[in-house]
């Protein structure tokens, strides 16, 4: 077997992504007559080697598919306890307890019409390893009844592509779902290119990821959930404020271990532990009514821990203002006089 191109594919597999998601759509129909070149912009060596190197990313990428799809050309019926998941998961569990059930209710009612790729494990030969079709895996499990599977014969870091590629095309992975499949991949030694093309992002992009989950703990990532309501800006506010406090991780803990799963959403559980190590500012406003000594309102005076502010009420109310602006100097000397001798 020839050596795989893999290192110049996968570096380009996210930038260039876009044009073979474009071909998947065309499929067999004629390809579409090439749009007239702009001068000026980019030089004919670039782009050739840009049609190379996609010419690269499809052959990976069909060879990927074909190991995933062939998987030996049958289909076979497992015992789901013996299945084991993906060493790198993808997914936190769902908040919409529902949505499951309903699917699960679906595959008891009407079978389970496409089967799932396994592999063998590779430490335990009588076990498997999802690849894909984690929830139809998990909907026999807890129906009691055998998974449809097709077995395949992958390494790990193909493995860890073609879920990638697969994820791709999925738009309901979280963002900390993302950076935390980064996580594990890290974790077991992927190389950065590799994440790159599982992911198709680019380098600045795993480093916010990293910058996260190597401040935020996996345990506390799991126990907070996939958050769909909280993106990259808030999760990085979370690690900058953790990263700033010695006592932060401690003060997350706790809050999260007092948290039950069916009472507060993912991104409820976030918020509490944001608000654990960066309480919300809750200024003191105390709002004091003015009146003389008949009762008549003058206004009010709206104290600020940094600012002191007076409204006026009717034409007495402004004649009081300005009787207030008219004592400021004289109020500044017996507060110099006060600070000068306190005990007078």
């Amino acid at each position: 077997m020839s050596k795989s191109p893999r290192k110049s594919i996968v570096a380009s597999f996210g930038l260039l992504s876009a044009e073979l998601e474009g071909e998947e759509t065309v499929g067999s129909q004629p390809s579409p007559a090439p749009a007239p070149a702009q001068p000026g912009r980019v030089g004919a060596g670039v782009i050739g080697a840009a049609h190379r190197a996609i010419g690269d990313i499809r052959a990976e990428r069909d060879r990927l598919r074909a190991i995933v799809e062939s998987g030996g050309g049958w289909i076979q019926d497992l015992d789901p306890h013996i299945i084991d998941p993906s060493p790198y998961p993808d997914r936190l569990p769902d908040d919409d307890l529902h949505e499951f059930e309903r699917f699960k209710r679906s595959i008891e009612e009407e079978g389970q019409k496409v089967p799932i790729q396994v592999r063998r494990h590779p430490s335990s030969s009588d076990r498997y390893q999802v690849i894909y079709g984690h929830r139809r895996w998990r909907a026999a499990l807890e129906l009691g009844r055998a998974v449809r599977a097709i077995e395949v014969e992958i390494s790990d870091l193909d493995l860890v592509l073609a879920q990638g590629i697969e994820n791709a095309s999925r738009q309901d992975l979280t963002w900390i779902e993302r950076a935390l499949f980064a996580a594990r991949m890290d974790d077991a030694g992927i190389k950065a290119r590799h994440i790159y093309a599982a992911l198709s992002i680019e380098d600045a992009e795993l480093a916010r990821m990293r910058n996260v989950y190597r401040t935020i703990p996996a345990d506390v990532i799991e126990s907070i959930g996939r958050a769909p309501k909280i993106g990259r800006p808030r999760w990085l506010e979370l690690a900058r404020t953790i990263s700033a406090q010695p006592d932060a991780l401690p003060a997350v803990r706790s809050v999260l271990s007092g948290t039950r799963k069916d009472h507060e959403t993912s991104d409820e559980r976030f918020q509490l532990a944001l608000n654990a190590v960066k309480p919300r500012s809750t200024p003191h406003n105390t709002q004091i009514p003015i009146s003389d000594a008949s009762g008549t309102r003058l206004g009010a005076c709206m104290i600020l821990p940094k600012e002191v502010r007076i409204s006026a009420e009717g034409a007495l109310g402004t004649e009081f203002i300005k009787f207030v602006e008219e004592e400021l100097p004289d109020l500044v000397k017996r507060f110099s006089r006060r600070q000068s001798n306190p005990n007078s």
